[in-house]
């Protein structure tokens, strides 16, 4: 019983997040008119407010970021066209990362490099789950197939942790960029404040929600090596 309790608590805490991002960005996003100007709109005019015109925005469809590298805010395409309360809110908080960037705040520039960093070593972890069930067929020694996986298990860890560590670089670029910037140059109509902030909230764990999820693959590969 014991046990059955320890997994389903596992997997509310692997769910919850992602779920509950979700929940808020879909619930702000109608209506999609709600303001005069779209995401990007927006974010251009919060870059050239702050004096970063050199930052460009742009459609991707790789989710909402802002790339340190290339100095360009990027917003998914329903962030990028829509005039709802998510897409300002979020686009805000992008910019709050370019802010970031220009203000050289040092967590994002380990945030940067510790991606960089992980993005290779998810490569390798991802290769070692799908070799490991083959391990174990071929030289029909299941223990060496189960440290290979853990190994690949261990990597993958690797994303959620690095998202933990720099979650308090994601609240910054909420809280002390966003939204300063959002109440200076009164972007918000009245009564939205307090939204605006669940979705700010939202913006900021929406790494940390993607990498739990993710975790959800290493499960999958751990039914197929039980087989």
């Amino acid at each position: 019983m014991i046990y059955i309790l320890l997994g389903l608590l596992i997997l509310a805490l692997v769910f919850f997040p992602g779920v509950w991002v979700k929940k808020i960005l879909e619930k702000y996003s109608i209506p999609a008119d709600r303001y005069t100007g779209s995401g990007s709109e927006l974010a251009k005019y919060l870059l050239k407010k702050e004096s970063l015109e050199n930052v460009s925005v742009e459609i991707t469809e790789d989710g909402d970021h802002y790339d340190p590298e290339k100095k360009a805010v990027r917003l998914t395409k329903e962030k990028y066209n829509s005039r709802s309360l998510t897409a300002i809110t979020v686009a805000a908080h992008e910019v709050g990362h370019a802010i970031q960037d220009r203000d050289d705040f040092a967590p994002l520039k380990l945030r940067t490099k510790l991606v960089k960093a992980t993005m290779a070593i998810e490569k390798i972890g991802a290769g070692i789950l799908m070799i490991s069930p083959f391990v174990g067929i071929f030289t029909k020694a299941p223990s060496l197939s189960a440290v290979i996986f853990i190994s690949g298990l261990l990597t993958m860890l690797s994303s959620t942790l690095i998202h933990l560590i720099t979650l308090p670089t994601e609240f910054d670029a909420s809280f002390g960029r966003a939204l300063p910037l959002l109440e200076k140059q009164k972007i918000l109509k009245n009564g939205d404040m307090k939204h605006a902030r669940k979705i700010l909230k939202a913006a900021a764990m929406t790494y940390v929600s993607a990498s739990l999820m993710s975790l959800l693959n290493i499960a999958r590969w751990w039914a197929i090596l039980r087989r």
